[in-house]
């Protein structure tokens, strides 16, 4: 009985963290739109399954929140049932059934089969590769592997996600084309570890080889990198970023700290030498790609004199896109057998300190970009503005392109030439070049 009356029900799905997640959720709403299900993302339902984020302090709080909010929801008889899945569940479950206990059923992030089961759905393998986007349907994410093998001291990706396993090339290729179908101009190549690709299944970092499958998909115009680590990063991919029109000439290669006694410490398997030769190589091979880093401030050890360092290696390398975040102290992580010995207080200046020093790097790089052209994919319209992208900006993360809608009209999610006629520290306002 409890099927069939799930089988009548709109079931929302909430997505919190990571693109990875908006990944998970995208295959789990196929699946139910597959088992004839009415299925919605962030919008009004009878049935709540909130994908959750565990990684970091805040994350854990947006996602216990959420729960809070639905569960309140369901006992003001606003929805019938909340499920919760995800990295927060995966990790921390006991917890979770004893302190929030109306939640009809926790599940974890390799739990997807049972979940669809308790949604009065089955797991559909013939499905492998559908995905209902919750993106823009002009890009969408591309997760080549599940999990991470790296050992780095900070971080509970892998207690949450398993070991690396790399998905094989001919079942991404053939997503790509299914993507590419619907509409799909981009993808956002993701993973915890995009050099690890392929050690695994092929013995070797197979990123490069499957860059090579990818761009002879029909449709797709851009292919972006993201989420790399440094450490044993296959540098035939520089040459096919140089090469292949079709990949844009973009990487995010989170570097974390330059301090080589902290890299150690965070167990990086890199120093600053290693670091600093290779973004050079970077930048040699490919003089136009953009690069993209997140750093952590506030790590066991960090002190006064380490983070002058981090800010005058900033300051050296000019990074095009920067992101920084406090640390977080995680339970059952390598780091957590030290000290937290900065306070919370003093991370949160740090993170100021750093974004204000990009902050001016990014003015600097952008006021050079006044009178050029540039071919950008738009994303939507706001108020009297389209915006759009370079291929040196990623959705949600990076710069915008802005071009007055007052007397233009751009379609969304085609691509136009934009000639930048000014700039502020990470907008770029243009008029479009009619061709």
């Amino acid at each position: 009985m409890r099927t069939k009356s799930v089988g009548k029900k709109k079931i929302n799905v909430v997505t919190l963290g990571c693109s990875k997640n908006v990944y998970d959720s995208e295959v789990l709403m196929s699946q139910l739109k597959a088992n004839g299900k009415e299925v919605v993302h962030e919008d009004k339902g009878d049935i709540v399954v909130i994908n959750t984020c565990g990684f970091i302090d805040n994350a854990k709080e947006e996602s216990i929140n959420t729960i809070l909010d639905y569960v309140e929801a369901k006992n003001r008889g606003e929805v019938e049932k909340v499920f919760v899945t995800g990295c927060l569940s995966e990790r921390y479950k006991p917890d979770l059934i004893r302190e929030i206990p109306d939640v009809d059923q926790y599940f974890g992030t390799r739990d997807l089969p049972i979940l669809l089961k308790h949604l009065g759905a089955d797991y559909k393998h013939e499905l492998v590769g559908e995905r209902l986007t919750t993106t823009p349907k002009h890009y969408a994410y591309l997760k080549i592997s599940e999990g991470c093998d790296r050992p780095c001291s900070f971080c509970a990706i892998p207690l949450m996600r398993g070991g690396h396993v790399s998905t094989p090339i001919e079942k991404l290729v053939v997503e790509a084309q299914k993507l590419a179908k619907k509409g799909t101009k981009e993808l956002i190549l993701i993973a915890q570890d995009l050099t690890y690709y392929g050690l695994d299944i092929y013995k070797k970092r197979a990123l490069g080889d499957l860059l090579k499958e990818l761009v002879k998909v029909e449709g797709i115009e851009w292919i972006r990198l993201h989420y790399a680590f440094p450490s044993g990063f296959p540098e035939d991919v520089l040459d096919i970023i140089r090469e292949e029109t079709k990949v844009c000439n973009y990487i995010d290669i989170p570097l974390q700290h330059i301090n080589s006694e902290l890299l150690k410490s965070m167990k990086r398997g890199t120093t600053q030498e290693k670091t600093d030769a290779l973004l050079a190589k970077f930048r040699e091979k490919v003089p136009d790609m953009a690069i993209r880093t997140t750093l952590i401030v506030g790590y066991p050890g960090e002190t006064e004199e380490i983070f002058r360092e981090l800010k005058d290696w900033v300051r050296a390398q000019k990074f095009d896109r920067l992101g920084c975040f406090t640390y977080s102290h995680e339970e059952n992580t390598g780091a957590y057998l030290l000290e937290d010995d900065i306070p919370q207080e003093i991370k949160e200046a740090r993170v100021e300190e750093i974004m204000e020093i990009q902050s001016q790097i990014s003015w600097e790089k952008n006021q050079e970009k006044i009178g050029k052209v540039y071919r950008c994919i738009f994303d939507r319209k706001e108020g009297n503005y389209f915006i759009g992208r370079t291929e040196y900006d990623s959705p949600d993360v990076d710069n915008t392109v802005l071009v007055s809608a007052e007397n233009t009209y751009i379609s969304i999610g085609e691509f136009a030439n934009v000639k930048i006629t000014s700039a502020e520290e990470f907008d770029l306002y243009g008029e479009l070049i009619i061709q």
